[in-house]
């Protein structure tokens, strides 16, 4: 049986799709901030067979939950303080996003304008359809990685 500590103050990433934990470690740069972070893979899970999970020991202030939505909405955000959960964050797809997925229109103002925000509009719910808010381009990839 693994043991990994309790947490102080931070939060777990609970239900990530198995495999994905370090491309979320990536997507939401925790590799830059100055704090413990621990990945589990491929951990037993009742709900989804295998899962992976992190945590991560720093003030959830530092989390985008906008980018962790967008990448899954399905995974839980669990908050910790004085070592017991405190708080549980379900997340939902964000109305909008900034500087997370780029533009491939070559056509779009984004393509000619380096400084410029690439912003993606969240356009169907339903189907989870994200289009520039310049062009309308589309957003093709899998978000889900």
């Amino acid at each position: 049986m693994l043991n990994v500590g309790a947490l102080r103050e931070g939060y777990v990433l609970d239900h990530i799709k198995a495999g994905k934990a370090m491309t979320i470690y990536h997507d939401l740069q925790l590799d830059k901030l100055d704090c413990t972070v621990a990945i589990i893979k491929n951990a037993r899970s009742n709900k989804m067979g295998k899962k992976d999970i992190i945590k991560v020991e720093c003030p959830i202030e530092k989390l985008d939950l906008d980018i962790l939505g967008f990448i899954d909405h399905n995974i839980t955000v669990n908050i910790i303080k004085d070592e017991k959960i405190v708080e549980k964050k379900e997340l939902k797809l964000p109305k909008q996003i900034v500087n997370v997925i780029k533009c491939k229109n070559p056509r779009c103002i984004t393509s000619i304008e380096q400084g410029l925000d690439h912003i993606f509009i969240l356009a169907d719910p339903e189907k989870e359809v994200y289009r520039c808010k310049y062009c309308e381009e589309k957003y093709r990839g899998k978000r889900n990685k």
